[in-house]
């Protein structure tokens, strides 16, 4: 398990165990590869170990890296003596034209795996950039910033960890985390008292219940029935700010989280209402990814 140190109010950021992550590589690598590399393997033939090249992973922009553990761990999968060595800890802003790792191995290896590593690295560390943005806007506040479900299908895990990398908290991982009652829940269980009644009567203990309103009158509705959350969404700021006023004026307990058209320039503004939590999908789904190259020292090889 490697965890990623990180300069903000938040717990440091946790990899899954490899366990969980080896077969999501494996299947990468064989995506990519197929039936065999046909360029690296007409120049080098299959198991030559004789020919040893060295590399530089080297930023073609600034940003927050993360993922340099999954990219030394999928070098392995190709060959155990690769050696990758990350110049920059998981969380640390890169500056342009910085050499942020070193590779040495054989040569086959390192170009089989060049593409899927750089674009996971790439790919997280622009999710990392991203969400660091959004968190330095509000890192003087008690408000948190948190991801959601808008996730790549088969790269959430890895999507969470790139947002935590950058500052954020995670939001449930899936739909057995917790409870979240949307507008459509509420629609087809008839009301909000409806809904929490027949969820309340079949959950397990410790679950929380989350519940998502659109207006006082929604969110006086899920203060009596004693959520442990109400979602304060695509509301303005003054009505924002009066739900919130109404939530701590009847319950000490319950947490208070705005969604909804989240924007760099308006996160300050939303987190000032006094909200505990904003979420947000924007680490994930506006995020460029992290310009970075591998080059390959041609005078390094030796046979």
């Amino acid at each position: 398990m490697f965890t990623a140190l990180v300069m903000s109010k938040f717990l440091p950021a946790v990899l899954p165990p490899f366990l969980v992550l080896d077969p999501l590589l494996q299947g990468w690598l064989l995506e990519d590869i197929g039936r065999g590399d046909r360029t690296t393997q007409a120049i080098f033939p299959l198991g030559d170990q004789t020919h040893i090249g060295c590399a530089q992973w080297v930023a073609k922009q600034a940003g927050v890296v993360a993922g340099m553990p999954l990219a030394a761990r999928l070098f392995n999968h190709l060959n155990d003596k690769v050696v990758f060595t990350s110049n920059v800890n998981e969380g640390q802003w890169c500056d342009s034209g910085q050499a942020i790792a070193e590779l040495s191995g054989p040569v086959d290896a390192l170009l089989m795996g060049e593409r899927v590593a750089l674009n996971l690295v790439m790919r997280l560390s622009g999710i990392a950039t991203l969400t660091r943005e959004f968190v330095d806007l509000i890192n003087d506040l008690p408000t948190h910033f948190v991801d959601t479900r808008k996730t790549t299908p088969g790269l959430r895990l890895l999507e969470k960890y790139a947002a935590q990398v950058g500052g954020a908290m995670n939001h449930r991982m899936g739909l057995d985390d917790a409870v979240m009652i949307k507008d459509n829940h509420i629609a087809a269980a008839g009301g909000i008292q409806q809904a929490i009644s027949k969820i309340r009567a079949c959950i397990p203990y410790p679950l929380t219940i989350e519940v998502e309103t659109e207006n006082l009158k929604m969110v006086g509705e899920a203060l009596e029935c004693n959520a442990d959350i109400i979602m304060l969404d695509n509301m303005s700021l003054p009505l924002m700010a009066q739900a919130v006023q109404l939530i701590r004026s009847k319950s000490e307990r319950c947490k208070v989280e705005a969604s909804g058209n989240i924007t760099l320039k308006n996160i300050r503004e939303v987190a000032e209402t006094g909200v505990d939590y904003i979420s947000s999908s924007a680490p994930v789904t506006r995020s460029h990814w992290l310009d970075i190259s591998m080059r390959l020292q041609l005078n390094s090889f030796s046979a």
